[in-house]
């Protein structure tokens, strides 16, 4: 306990000491018209999300040497790049060929990392490339979904604290048996394992608390925003503890921690195909986004809605029903189409909000 408090206290100084260089270096985030919020804010404090995998793994290196350098030595080379480069992008625009490459590189070394020791490691090569080339275009896709999601004040901190403690809770408690995980639990038995050093898990949660000490606050009274470096390298760090989860299981349903983005995410992207909008452009068309901008709803309830919805379907498929394909996939496909259904009706109800938005500023 001692030791996590330690990092707590080191992550909290690397955050002030991130400030002033923001500050002097005019790290800023600049409203438009497409911004949730109305005043300049500090960019990149979402930097202590990779700092506190840093620490992590250092602290890992010179106190247990034991640790698996083979299979944590791949995603921590990536989490730099793709942290590196979106700091880079932060700081001075990128052209997205770039972003995208170095998110293809960093994903390829994560997901090298999910598989070492794994069953998969057995496979033929040619199984293991085309389930390579899948985990990474979903995995890449997740990870600007994450990204695109980052728009109102404490969202991606409080989603990722809803992802990462049902991670925290599952680790050590899966069972290849049929029957009730909630009553498994309960039952100590030799098959129990964990997926991941819950270390990585514990210090991954105390750099989002640090970083929500700045940001998870009332519309106009954040410290600084998470900025791309924040928000996909939460994802980064996500996703690679999701796709061990799911390399150890071999259960793709594992995807639910995620669910609320992804229905949100990928049903905000097809609306926009639709309505025959550029992709890349920003725009204000997410249900959260709704929410904040058009129904005036404050940033910190949004963002209590979207973790208590990920928290009750996560914590459900952990739960509540049997530990077999069957229940598992039913669940899965189940929320799917309960959140689908309310994210239509959702629009349905309160879209036009937004379209007079978008003709008031033509008319400008």
């Amino acid at each position: 306990m001692m030791t996590y408090i330690i990092i707590a206290v080191l992550l909290l100084a690397a955050e002030l000491i991130y400030f002033r260089i923001a500050d002097k270096c005019n790290i800023i985030d600049k409203p438009n018209e497409r911004s949730s919020h109305s005043t300049i804010v500090l960019r990149g404090g979402g930097i202590i999300f990779a700092i506190s995998m840093i620490v992590w793994f250092l602290w890992q290196a010179f106190q247990v040497p034991s640790i698996r350098f083979q299979e944590y030595l791949p995603f921590m080379v990536g989490l730099i790049l793709i942290a590196g480069v979106s700091f880079w992008d932060d700081v001075k625009s990128l052209p997205d060929r770039i972003r995208l490459v170095a998110q293809f590189l960093a994903m390829g070394l994560a997901a090298w990392g999910m598989i070492q020791g794994s069953e998969l490691m057995a496979l033929e090569w040619y199984w293991l490339v085309l389930i390579g080339i899948a985990a990474l275009i979903v995995f890449v896709g997740a990870t600007n979904i994450i990204n695109f999601m980052d728009g109102i004040n404490g969202i991606t901190a409080g989603y990722s604290l809803a992802v990462l403690v049902p991670m925290l809770m599952v680790n050590g408690s899966m069972f290849n048996v049929q029957g009730s995980l909630l009553s498994k639990v309960a039952e100590p038995s030799a098959s129990v394992q964990e997926f991941i050093e819950p270390s990585y898990l514990i210090v991954a949660i105390i750099g989002v608390l640090v970083f929500c000490l700045f940001n998870f606050r009332p519309k106009g009274k954040a410290k600084c925003f998470a900025g791309d470096v924040g928000s996909i390298g939460i994802a980064f760090i996500m996703l690679f503890a999701i796709g061990k989860l799911i390399v150890q299981t071999g259960d793709v349903t594992y995807l639910i921690l995620l669910l609320v983005y992804g229905v949100d995410g990928c049903l905000t992207i097809i609306h926009r195909i639709m309505l025959h909008e550029n992709l890349g452009e920003a725009h204000r068309k997410h249900v959260f986004q709704l929410m904040a901008n058009e129904l005036k709803i404050g940033h910190v309830k949004v963002t209590l809605l979207y973790m208590a919805m990920q928290l009750a379907v996560s914590l459900g498929f952990i739960y509540l029903i049997p530990n077999t394909v069957a229940a598992h996939w039913g669940y899965f496909v189940g929320a799917i189409l309960v959140l689908a259904v309310a994210y239509v009706l959702f629009k349905k109800k309160y879209y036009y909000l937004h379209e007079e938005y978008l003709a008031s500023l033509r008319k400008q």
